[in-house]
């Protein structure tokens, strides 16, 4: 009767081992700036760590270095079965689209590239909407006849961030000019804030008042000139009005988190699907940032005229450019 009871009971714990789900196993690879460019990295690690802690899954975080292979790294996480790999940026976009052909199985999440395979969640952005909105306060704001313009890497996703914003100057005032620089060409702009901070520094000293960083961790630099001449800067990316109290006007955010979150989430839900996941201001994917430290810098004549641009272009009244003509 014991012998009887106890099979019983071993069979009993087998079946509710079988039936708990093995936790999650994420992968999440930066591009070469890495955790800690208060920007575009940080965002993504912080909509992953929310599900984390939600869910209790493994998180192995990979930063890169220039001469890393980034193949390599998505081919030695697919072998090990992860469930899901996000690739933190364009330059995953082909070495991924290898990968992914080779790994079906394997659940994979690309950030602001497109890849056309059913195993792969593309996520992008309309962040030309939000720097068209970051252009109308700048454009309201400045005391000049000109404003100012940093980009990392001179690639169309960065020229999307320069061209939104010059139609937001541009439909506000046309008599104002926009000043534009990018840090270089190669990935490694992405993470120069000494050479940011050199451009800024001769923008402002120029006289310009107002600069939109769009560069990653250089963006950083860019931030420090702007501290050093007390002059206005706009962050991208994550929300950095506390970076610099009474300097940053704004931020203008990409649903960056939000979409890491709701892409583990369908995983750990089973419902992943991929393809394109486009996030702009009509999805709340793309934002500009008021909240208590920066409230006192914009009047409520400006957010009026704010919010009458981004309800046209919600409607689809103004379709935002983003590439150039």
């Amino acid at each position: 009767m014991r012998i009887r009871i106890l099979i019983t009971l071993l069979i009993t714990c087998f079946a509710v081992i079988e039936a708990t789900p093995a936790a999650l196993k994420v992968g999440l690879i930066y591009d070469v700036t890495g955790r800690g460019d208060l920007s575009f990295c940080d965002a993504a690690y912080a909509g992953a760590k929310k599900a984390k802690d939600e869910w209790g899954f493994k998180l192995t975080e990979v930063t890169p270095s220039l001469s890393t292979d980034n193949e390599l790294t998505l081919r030695r996480l697919a072998k090990l079965k992860y469930d899901l790999i996000i690739g933190v940026g364009f330059l995953f976009q082909e070495p991924m689209n290898r990968v992914a052909s080779d790994f079906p199985d394997v659940k994979f999440a690309l950030i602001d590239a497109v890849i056309e395979q059913p195993n792969v969640a593309s996520l992008t952005y309309r962040a030309h909407e939000g720097t068209f909105l970051a252009g109308v306060i700048s454009a309201l704001k400045t005391e000049e006849k000109q404003i100012g313009f940093i980009g990392g890497m001179k690639v169309p996703l960065v020229e999307a961030f320069e061209i939104g914003y010059r139609a937001g100057i541009t439909a506000t005032n046309p008599d104002l000019k926009l000043v534009a620089d990018y840090v270089g060409v190669t990935p490694q702009a992405f993470n120069d804030p000494a050479k940011a901070k050199e451009l800024a520094l001769s923008q402002y000293n120029r006289g310009i008042d107002i600069i939109l960083a769009a560069a990653g961790a250089s963006g950083l630099g860019v931030l420090e000139a702007a501290k050093a001449t007390q002059k206005s800067i706009i962050w991208v990316d994550s929300n950095g009005n506390n970076l610099a109290p009474g300097l940053v006007l704004t931020s203008v955010i990409k649903g960056v988190e939000i979409s890491v979150y709701e892409t583990i989430k369908s995983v750990q839900e089973g419902n992943f699907s991929g393809g394109l996941k486009e996030y702009g201001l009509k999805e709340g994917g793309v934002e500009y940032i008021i909240d208590d430290v920066n409230r006192a810098l914009l009047s409520d004549e400006i957010l009026e005229q704010v919010e009458t641009f981004k309800a046209k272009i919600i409607a689809g009244d103004i379709v935002v450019p983003h590439e150039r003509q």
